[in-house]
């Protein structure tokens, strides 16, 4: 029997942080979990704004929903998740965060993991 939800998961070294990523997709949104601690972390919605009809220009809303509400986690779920948002047809992401490191470069890294777990 074949699952209904598609799920993709991985880990990879960060910056010398062991960094695991699990993507699984639902028909209403995609759940993306990005860990260092081995904790879901911080869940952030990332919603696509209604009013633009032009996927590419799009402007996304987040959305802490479950732990710290920090400038950072926005900052950062927003350079995670919009790219999935945009690749599978605007839909809204749920992102799980849980980070050590939030330098540019690690952040660039890790969309490249969650590229890599493409369940969309």
């Amino acid at each position: 029997m074949t699952s209904l939800i598609k799920s993709k998961q991985t880990e990879k070294t960060i910056n010398g942080i062991s960094t695991q990523v699990v993507c699984t997709e639902f028909s209403n949104y995609i759940f993306v979990v990005l860990t260092q601690y081995g904790k879901i972390g911080t869940l952030v919605s990332v919603t696509p704004d209604s009013k633009s009809n032009d996927i590419s220009n799009s402007m996304f809303t987040t959305k802490v929903l479950l732990g710290k509400d920090e400038a950072l986690t926005h900052v950062c779920a927003k350079n995670l998740a919009t790219f999935v948002a945009q690749e599978a047809g605007n839909r809204p992401v749920l992102l799980g965060l849980a980070l050590k490191d939030y330098s540019i470069d690690s952040i660039k890294d890790m969309k490249d993991v969650i590229k890599s777990c493409q369940v969309w």
